[in-house]
């Protein structure tokens, strides 16, 4: 999509902060965190919303939900079993009424020490 911010970001046309990217995702730090670690995981390719995913999205979700907790550890609030500690949320957003602003899927990784200032 010719307007898409993510597009941009995936194509390294807008500068983020990458914390990941393979050939099928990027991940990058929020501009605009809602906690202490607050990092979107993208796929390259466009898909607007999680409601416009099929059966043949189902290795790209699921390679976007494994990534999510190893995010999480690397940047230090991924949670500890045998502790009972730390944690993280993983979130799509989807849709208005979900409360999507880029429509473009991304999913968003949120932890760190509470209270958070954001709520999403």
């Amino acid at each position: 999509m010719d307007n898409c911010i993510f597009c941009k970001i995936a194509a390294g046309q807008i500068p983020s902060k990458l914390i990941h990217e393979d050939e099928d995702l990027i991940a990058f730090h929020d501009i605009n965190p809602a906690a202490p670690v607050h990092v979107l995981i993208v796929p390259r390719e466009h898909i607007a919303t999680l409601a416009d995913c099929g059966e043949r999205h189902a290795a790209l979700l699921g390679k976007m939900m494994l990534l999510a907790p190893k995010l999480a550890q690397q940047l230090g609030c991924g949670y500890d079993a045998e502790a009972g500690a730390g944690g993280f949320k993983s979130l799509f957003n989807t849709g208005p009424d979900g409360g999507q602003e880029v429509y473009h899927l991304h999913l968003h990784v949120i932890g760190g020490p509470r209270p958070w200032r954001g709520q999403r």
